[in-house]
């Protein structure tokens, strides 16, 4: 059995929607009072949104009105899903029972544990609507539980009863762990951002539902929002400290023959060892059997109560200090302690927009892209096997910082003819030197002299492109005319290209 930590997941379950509502309650649940704090804290979160056009980035997707649920938390502030605000023009509040829209503005943004922070243009908002108290520990698996916020089919606050049924230290994105409680109240589209009440205390924020399912929901629990709201005090996420090595359970007996373990021996091993992350103490077939002072199991499981086992690499955001974390290994049957690199950010050869629109650079009837985990979304069914996806994890090398596409269909112009549509592709070489990032192509665009451009790209079936260099570049203006282009470039590439000229 293999587990690679943390995992790849490219989407979450997002729970917003264009229109709010409620859900019936379940006659069956646990019993837990109505909390009338909890009501006057709820809010419901209104979004104009405007996506990134992949294929297009020189443009936005149409804007979407969407709507889902918030928090008031301490320093008036809102605290609602990240997925709620993402790619938002404009945000507004309204509190339960009011009939005014309040001006809002998103001032923390973290796509990877799913937690935002917004702050109203009129504090007035907050007189009224006091923050609503968290619990300082983890609910009990089977403490009844109340789910508030503004889920599709109608337009009042909904309050859903159910239990805690699961916690579990799990991936929540592309490279990204936390700790999440699953419980069975009915949470819908429109519910994300609102709170969980539980023992009259708000124990986390709903966030996700498993589709196909009936009644599995998931909250971010209080423990991942204040380290949310620590990493933010500075005005900037970071992110979680975390381990990114490949390793595998010690379940196997031939394993431990192989390794010539004790009896006695628990823990994960090593399968491969993280390249990404500087100074990396881990060799290939090491046993980590503790992390700090806790015991590792051979499932890969810590306890940490009484009735909790969770992954060991929960405790890496529990004890790091000063970016390590100490385990203690088991290598050829000797016993030693290291200390274990976990960095907050993990440099990544493809890694996300993080709600930023993607870079680009139009250059004849080519367009450039930065390669991203958006960029996915470009890739015909037939390019599944495609080098971007194999790509994926790899930290930068010496010769490429990232990876650079084509991402749309090449424009129509005389210098196409006889091409094939390279979308998807990733540019390897311009006559004969290694793309390395996408700013390098462009300076190396704009100071090239040579009579043709020579393209080349990775993986077999990809076309050859070459085209005369003088033309390119005479050409590129009527291009963006002729397709209502309004920039050759995003920001920081018309930078690149405007310098020395």
């Amino acid at each position: 059995m293999t587990r690679t930590l943390p995992t790849l997941v490219l989407s979450l379950l997002g729970l917003f929607t264009a229109h709010a509502a409620g859900a019936a309650e379940k006659a069956d649940a646990a019993s837990e009072p109505i909390s009338h704090e909890a009501e006057k804290a709820v809010v419901k979160v209104f979004s104009t949104i405007r996506r990134p056009d992949m294929a297009r980035p020189w443009t936005k997707q149409p804007p979407v009105e969407a709507s889902g649920s918030g928090v008031v938390i301490e320093g008036n502030r809102i605290l609602t899903n990240a997925h709620v605000v993402a790619y938002s023009s404009q945000v507004q509040v309204q509190g339960n029972q009011s009939g005014d829209k309040v001006s809002a503005t998103v001032v923390a943004y973290a796509p990877g544990i799913d937690l935002a922070l917004l702050k109203l243009d009129d504090d007035s908002f907050f007189k009224s609507r006091p923050p609503l108290a968290r619990a300082r520990s983890l609910p009990l698996i089977k403490d009844a539980v109340l789910a508030y916020g503004f889920p599709t089919g109608g337009t009042s606050l909904s309050i859903t009863r159910g239990i805690v049924s699961r916690i579990e230290f799990v991936s929540y994105g592309y490279l990204s762990t936390g700790l999440r409680i699953q419980i069975d109240a009915a949470l819908n589209p429109g519910n994300s951002g609102g709170p969980a009440i539980a023992a009259g205390k708000m124990i986390g924020l709903a966030f996700s539902h498993l589709q196909g399912s009936e009644n599995i929901s998931y909250i971010i629990p209080n423990e991942e929002i204040d380290l949310f709201l620590k990493d933010m005090a500075d005005g900037h996420y970071d992110g979680k400290p975390a381990l990114y090595d490949a390793l595998q359970t010690l379940e196997n007996p031939a394993l431990r023959g192989y390794l010539k373990l004790d009896p006695a021996v628990k823990g994960m091993i090593v399968n491969h060892p993280d390249e990404g992350v500087k100074n990396n103490p881990l060799k290939q077939w090491d046993v980590i059997t503790r992390i700090g002072d806790t015991d590792v199991d051979d499932d890969g499981m810590v306890k940490v109560s009484e009735d909790l086992r969770v992954s060991f690499a929960y405790l890496v955001q529990k004890i790091a200090h000063d970016g390590t974390v100490p385990l203690t290994l088991v290598r050829a049957s000797r016993k030693l302690t290291v200390q274990m690199p976990v960095p907050q950010h993990r440099p990544l050869l493809i890694d996300g927009l993080k709600g930023d629109y993607p870079s680009y650079f139009i250059y004849g009837p080519l367009v450039f892209e930065r390669a991203t985990i958006e960029s996915l979304s470009l890739l015909r069914p037939h390019l599944g096997l495609s080098p971007l996806v194999a790509r994926l994890g790899e930290p930068p090398g010496e010769d490429r910082q990232e990876l650079v596409i084509i991402s749309s269909p090449l424009f129509p112009h005389a210098l196409s003819k006889g091409y094939s549509n390279p979308s998807g592709g990733i540019l390897t070489t311009v006559n004969g030197v290694v793309v390395q990032s996408l700013a390098q192509l462009v300076a190396f665009l704009r100071d090239l002299k040579d009579e043709y451009v020579v393209l080349e790209f990775d993986g077999r079936g990809g076309e050859g492109l070459v085209f005369p260099r003088a033309q390119m570049v005479a050409a590129t203006e009527e291009i963006l005319t002729d397709n209502g282009v309004r920039a050759q470039g995003s920001p920081d590439m018309l930078k690149v290209w405007q310098q020395g000229k």
